[in-house]
């Protein structure tokens, strides 16, 4: 793989630049409520050294959804208590099936911040590999991040409704496909089953190789040629609540594909609409 610092870095690259002053690490992990997994006191029992929690549900917008992306002003404070600053090089990881460090990463990129990447294979990865963790709480530090907030990255319910009836967007939903085609409860209550007309199914797994790490540009590609995407127009993205679409969209950033925007209350806000469309089955 060839380290894109945009996009993904190696194991390699991180373990040979762990000393590096401007370099700063966050643990994005995120898991499905039904895991009952704590990722902080994961992250406090072993994580990358240097690293600091980035906490996806308290980074964020005040909403009835979940972890809607926070308000340009909340997301620089809160990033600057973990001392990322302007001209800071930040590598995300997580340690989830969700791959949340990819949307940690859109948060980044949503808020105008291009000096991001995501640890591909992720401290599964690092670990295997046999290299250094570190334990215990992290204390606050200080940075000072300017923001350029990317609204265009970014698509609600409304939007949504009108790409999907007028087809003026591919649509691609990152749920497994039994969640997609109906087949299968939603994992919050209340949710309607099934999935937006004319949106095209490319569940997240697709997109990583056997060991966590992301696959290549061709391969990829494949996947969403599989799916019957057209990747000559625009693209929005959108998944269960929005974690696992922004691996989607770092897939398409890693294709070349220039359109694309992610539908951030996903299946969470459009399964409990009234007045909106669902279609099951197959695509």
């Amino acid at each position: 793989m060839t380290d894109d610092h945009r996009m993904l870095v190696s194991t390699e690259w991180l373990a040979a630049h762990l000393g590096d002053a401007g370099l700063r690490i966050l643990d994005g992990s995120w898991h499905m409520p039904a895991t009952e997994r704590d990722p902080r006191a994961e992250f406090e029992a072993q994580h990358i050294p240097g690293a600091q929690f980035f906490d996806i549900d308290a980074v964020a917008a005040e909403s009835d959804l979940p972890h809607m992306a926070a308000p340009a002003d909340v997301f620089a404070a809160a990033v600057g208590k973990l001392g990322i600053g302007d001209g800071s090089q930040i590598v995300v990881y997580d340690n989830a099936d969700t791959r949340s460090a990819a949307r940690v990463w859109w948060n980044f990129r949503l808020m105008g911040i291009g000096n991001v990447a995501v640890l591909d294979g992720g401290l599964a990865k690092w670990l295997a590999e046999g290299r250094p963790v570190e334990a215990g709480a992290v204390p606050e530090a200080a940075g000072q991040l300017t923001v350029d907030p990317q609204p265009e990255l970014v698509r609600d319910a409304a939007q949504v409704a009108r790409a999907s009836a007028s087809g003026s967007h591919e649509i691609i939903d990152a749920r497994p496909p039994g969640r997609f085609r109906g087949e299968v409860p939603e994992p919050r209550a209340g949710l309607k089953s099934g999935h937006m007309p004319g949106a095209k199914n490319v569940p997240a797994g697709r997109l990583y190789n056997g060991d966590g790490t992301m696959k290549d540009a061709a391969a990829l590609r494949a996947e969403f040629e599989a799916a019957g995407v057209d990747l000559s127009r625009p693209v929005i993205t959108s998944c269960g609540s929005g974690i696992t679409a922004a691996s989607l969209f770092l897939a398409l950033d890693r294709i070349g594909h220039e359109h694309h925007a992610l539908y951030d209350g996903s299946w969470t806000e459009w399964g409990a609409l009234p007045d909106v469309e669902i279609a099951t089955g197959e695509a």
